[in-house]
């Protein structure tokens, strides 16, 4: 079998290897200031001259010569093609590849004619603001300069139901190709077509190969909902892409990124200085949006609305950021909304300022704990010191443990002492090196499964892990037993509990649980809940669904064994008595109907 690779797919693969964590598998590396150095794998050497710069995206030995990015590193290391080195990372990226066929020229004639009349459009857009007095007004009002207006490409979404769509057929574009890229929709009536975006602020959402991917509407004033989003098309997926990036790629040293909420966050940054802002396009951050971040800056600082869905979001997004080894900084922003509203009644210097006293994850913790509770009464102070417990229990350093329990100390008045009991769970830290061993002699018997089965189940609860979404789409096909490792039972019960709670999922909170529960392996608890699962979000269904085929075939071959193995033992019974009989022939209807259910799951695999 074939696959076509186009540069859309190889800047895909690229975008989804970090450079540093795919050669580190083969080097071990080491921090030299922005880059990473180590001994070079393309020839002997005892002093380190190999040099990966994470950042730009390459590798290059000082003493060979050898150098480039990730797809030369696999095609020299693994002495594969170039073909062949996509093929490796894409697999190990969980990227699909496209089977070749005949029709490849006219699915990328297809996916060009998108980017085409999003760029028509996004024209259209462009020419109608310069036009309106009032779109424009909103924007100066805002102090968004004229330059910044060019820089971002905005538009104006004219207030007519058909002024794009009839603009659009005028060029030549058929009904079918405008309504692809989300751009118009069906009347209810059936007998024609409406534009999405009407008397709204548009903001071209452009890729960093510079293509108009999809749009952002606002409107001018609050009569209906403020944003609008282009729906995901064939071009356009929003977990994937953020917003500014274009910009920052071309502009920023890449010494600093900072991810916000909004495109008026990233404007406003921009219209004052700032050339390293993006938006995360109005979801919650995705693994593959923070991949991006780590590769276009060296520090991140994530400043998302300081309202309760602000927050939510800021601690799925540390989570994300941490998994994927990136300590990032929380801006507080106290007494404004957001970036915009902050730079309205601040000068940028006063912003600067919020970036250099930004916070680490831990003392984000504190700063929002301590706004939650009284720790000026006994109760809040107990409240207070319980939370950051577990937070800090969640630390994989000893050295940070101990230096935040002896912070929480001083601050609390209260011993350290006490503060190592609710940490560690004991009087002293060896706790859990000593509740190991005991709990050695009594732990249940743990089924021993395949190693594809217990990836396949470690898989899925981190998909569950990541939101709820994936968790609901899982439960509607399994069930707890289909899961037989120990390990991964309990943690799904306690993701389980945890979602009845919250919509988003706090990993210290599932980890401090999992703690609480005899005779786990927890170092096969931590690699569950903290080792990142590589996904894109159009791939995921497909993904679930190969990893749920994976566990019923399991359970429905086991269960067809057992009745076999039963079978043949009564096989032997020569002079069987009418309820061994019955037995008998049921157990042959048990059979028979197990392996219709095998055959069909493996032919809708395609085994």
């Amino acid at each position: 079998m074939t696959f076509y690779i186009n540069d859309e797919t190889i800047e895909k693969v690229k975008d989804a290897s970090d450079i540093v964590d795919i050669i580190s598998e083969y080097v071990p590396l080491k921090k030299s200031g922005s880059n990473f150095v180590g001994l070079c794998p393309f020839h002997h050497e005892k002093t380190p001259s190999f040099t990966v710069s994470q950042t730009k995206e390459f590798f290059h030995c000082f003493g060979c010569g050898e150098g480039g990015d990730v797809i030369t590193f696999i095609m020299k290391r693994e002495n594969l093609s170039f073909y062949e080195a996509v093929k490796f990372l894409a697999d190990k990226a969980g990227i699909p590849l496209e089977e070749r066929k005949s029709i490849d020229n006219k699915y990328i004639e297809e996916k060009n004619k998108g980017y085409e009349i999003n760029r028509v459009a996004a024209r259209f857009f462009y020419s109608n603001l310069t036009k309106n007095k009032a779109a424009l007004e909103y924007l100066y009002r805002r102090k968004i300069s004229s330059r910044v207006i060019k820089q971002f490409g905005l538009g104006y979404a004219l207030d007519n139901w058909s002024a794009l769509y009839n603009y659009l057929k005028s060029k030549g574009y058929k009904d079918e190709e405008i309504l692809k890229v989300g751009l118009i929709g069906k009347r209810s009536t059936g007998d024609g077509y409406y534009d999405i975006f009407r008397n709204r602020i548009i903001f071209p959402i452009i890729d960093i190969r510079g293509r108009v991917i999809g749009f952002g509407g606002r409107v001018l004033v609050d009569s209906m909902p403020k944003y609008l989003n282009s729906q995901e098309t064939y071009i356009f997926s929003k977990g994937n892409n953020l917003y500014g990036l274009n910009l920052v790629s071309k502009l920023s040293d890449r010494k600093r990124i900072i991810i916000v909420e909004g495109y008026m966050d990233v404007i406003s940054l921009f219209n004052h200085g700032i050339n390293y802002a993006v938006a995360s396009l109005g979801t919650a951050l995705t693994e593959q949006q923070g991949k991006l971040l780590k590769r276009y800056g060296q520090n991140v600082y994530i400043c998302y609305d300081t309202d309760k869905a602000g927050i939510k979001a800021t601690l799925k997004a540390i989570e994300i950021l941490r998994k994927l080894d990136i300590e990032p900084k929380i801006v507080i922003l106290d007494g404004y909304k957001d970036p915009d509203d902050f730079l309205k009644e601040n000068s940028i210097e006063d912003f600067e300022s919020k970036l250099k006293s930004a916070y680490n994850h831990v003392d984000y913790k504190i700063f929002l704990y301590k706004n939650k509770y009284n720790v000026n009464e006994t109760e809040g102070k107990i409240g207070f010191t319980k939370e950051i417990a577990k937070v800090i229990r969640g630390l994989k350093s000893p050295i940070e443990k101990d230096v935040y329990i002896d912070k929480i100390s001083r601050e609390m008045n209260i011993s350290k002492e006490a503060i190592e009991k609710e940490v560690f769970g004991n009087n002293n830290r060896v706790f859990k090196q000593q509740n190991t061993v005991v709990r050695k002699n009594i732990s249940p018997l743990k089924v021993s499964l395949p190693t594809a089965n217990l990836r396949a189940e470690m898989d899925l609860l981190r998909l569950m892990i990541f939101n709820k979404e994936y968790h609901d789409k899982v439960m509607q096909e399994l069930s707890l037993d289909d899961f037989e490792n120990f390990e991964c039972k309990e943690v799904l019960k306690i993701i389980s509990d945890l979602y009845i709670e919250d919509e988003i999922l706090d990993e210290d909170i599932l980890f401090e649980r999992a703690m609480d529960i005899p005779n786990l392996d927890m170092e096969l608890i931590e690699k569950i809940i903290r080792k990142p699962i590589n996904f894109l979000p159009e791939t995921v269904e497909q993904m679930i669904k190969d990893l749920v085929t994976t566990l019923k075939t399991n359970r429905l071959e086991k269960e067809r064994d057992r009745i076999k193995e039963k079978i043949e033992e009564m096989e032997k019974i020569q002079n069987k008595d009418p309820l061994q009989e019955k037995e008998f022939l049921q157990l042959c209807v048990e059979l028979t109907n197990l392996n219709k259910e095998l055959n069909l799951i493996r032919h809708e695999e395609g085994r």
